[in-house]
């Protein structure tokens, strides 16, 4: 009853609580909260990560073509935007609390049957299989992620983007270790054991969470999605998080092949090169989400210029035919360490910015509202993934890299364009309505 007590006085701060709470000490709540959502964000993030260095190959050895292998990759990603739109809709229905752990636990089940899977029949019944778990898994991870980005803004209402950019750490971590971990189990002690250990892992976390998290209680918002879509800055944004997901997923799918025909590289190696994407975005992400949370007005700013820089690093990336500069690995580099870092500057102040427009237009200060945010945020995220690695793949394909990170590149540059355009014409808009205010405050008193 204490921590329930304690998330109310936290839920609704009043403004002079605000400014003198923002700075340094929390509450046992919050504190508790966060180290909740850290490792939830950090267990998840390795759980969905180990696949990539061993599961595609014993899928071949299991009947399943290379397509087929990418349409089990891409069931996750439409099953995860299917999921987000769901849970965030009905978060208030459900419960923050019960979607996070009962996602938490769908996860887990679903991590551990995926390791029992080498031992289905080759061809159609392991291949059905992996779709099912997939996308149940997939589902589990919306439950726990839409739940976990709207309690985070409800319990730090003051700090949003310092929070969010703080648990980006974790995050990262997560798919750091992920890939390394996975494929060093794999190779020591088979298939199952990589799945086993962090499936538990998951599992563990259940009643750790069920006795840490506070439960939040809301009333359900008229408010829908079509509603918050109907805003022109709300569907650039989404489409600037949509592009960086979508270049996220197009470095996944292609740039490991590229670099080992390119450069002659072990998959080690490459391993080690993506650190160079990771680290800066981990380092950069609590740093800026501090800035913007001090600096409100300066989020469209970064988000701009983030997402410029980011299209710079995918000219760069190939690097862009037009550019006419041959592909060095020092350059390559360079380049994921500046998308990184660009990455976190364009990233972070997306979900504060829709959260604070959202109340600016008349939405409830709730629970809900958050929910569907942090639904949408999740949808168009999950839409990039199964875009970029669909799009970028066939025009690698079809091309070669170094288009398809040009695309990708010009794709990101457009969202960014347009973000700015908006910007810039709603900032004159405001300004001429100002300028006019004042003349119609003094006709009345001049004529009376």
């Amino acid at each position: 009853m204490d921590v329930q007590a304690d998330a109310q006085r936290t839920e609704i701060p009043t403004s002079a609580e605000s400014s003198s709470d923002r700075p340094r000490r929390m509450t046992r709540t919050q504190t508790l909260t966060l180290i909740s959502i850290a490792s939830v964000n950090f267990s998840s993030m390795i759980c969905y990560s180990i696949l990539g260095p061993f599961f595609p190959n014993e899928a071949v050895k299991k009947g399943a073509s290379q397509t087929v292998v990418g349409l089990i990759f891409g069931s996750y990603a439409v099953c995860n935007l299917i999921g987000s739109l769901i849970m965030g809709k009905y978060i208030v229905q459900i419960g923050a609390k019960f979607m996070l752990i009962a996602g938490l636990f769908v996860s887990s089940v679903c991590t551990i049957t995926f390791g029992l899977l080498d031992r289905a029949p080759a061809g159609a019944a392991f291949i059905t299989l992996c779709f099912i778990v997939r996308s149940i898994d997939a589902l589990g991870f919306a439950a726990a992620m839409t739940s976990s980005f709207a309690m985070t803004a409800k319990i730090f209402p003051n700090n949003v983007a310092t929070v969010l950019g703080s648990l980006e750490i974790f995050t990262g971590l997560g798919l750091i270790l992920g890939p390394p971990v996975g494929g060093w189990f794999y190779h020591s002690f088979g298939y199952e054991v990589p799945f086993m250990l962090l499936g538990f892992l998951l599992l563990i976390m259940v009643p750790f969470n069920i006795y840490v998290l506070p439960s939040i209680e809301a009333d359900p918002s008229k408010d829908s999605f079509l509603r918050l879509l109907s805003h022109v800055r709300v569907v650039l944004i989404c489409f600037v998080i949509f592009t960086l997901s979508a270049g996220l997923g197009f470095i996944d799918a292609t740039l490991s092949l590229f670099a080992m025909k390119t450069f002659n590289l072990s998959s080690g190696y490459v391993g080690l090169i993506m650190l160079g994407l990771s680290l800066p975005y981990c380092l950069a992400s609590p740093l800026i989400g501090y800035f913007t949370d001090k600096y409100p007005v300066s989020r469209n700013g970064f988000t701009v210029t983030g997402g410029i820089i980011t299209a710079a690093g995918f000219f760069l990336l190939g690097p862009a035919p037009f550019l006419h500069i041959s592909s060095q690995l020092w350059l390559m580099i360079i380049t994921l360490g500046l998308i990184g870092f660009s990455l976190g500057m364009t990233a972070i102040p997306t979900f504060p910015e829709i959260i604070k427009y959202a109340q600016e237009q008349g939405f409830e200060e709730g629970l809900s509202t958050l929910g569907m945010v942090s639904g949408l945020f999740g949808a168009f995220w999950s839409l990039g993934m199964f875009y970029g690695p669909i799009v970028g793949g066939l025009i690698t394909q079809n091309l070669n890299f170094e288009w398809g990170a040009t695309v990708q590149g010009g794709m990101t540059f457009l969202a960014a364009f347009l973000l700015m355009v908006h910007s810039f014409c709603q900032r004159r808009r405001q300004s001429a309505r100002e300028d006019s205010q004042p003349t119609n405050e003094s006709t009345p008193l001049l004529t009376g």
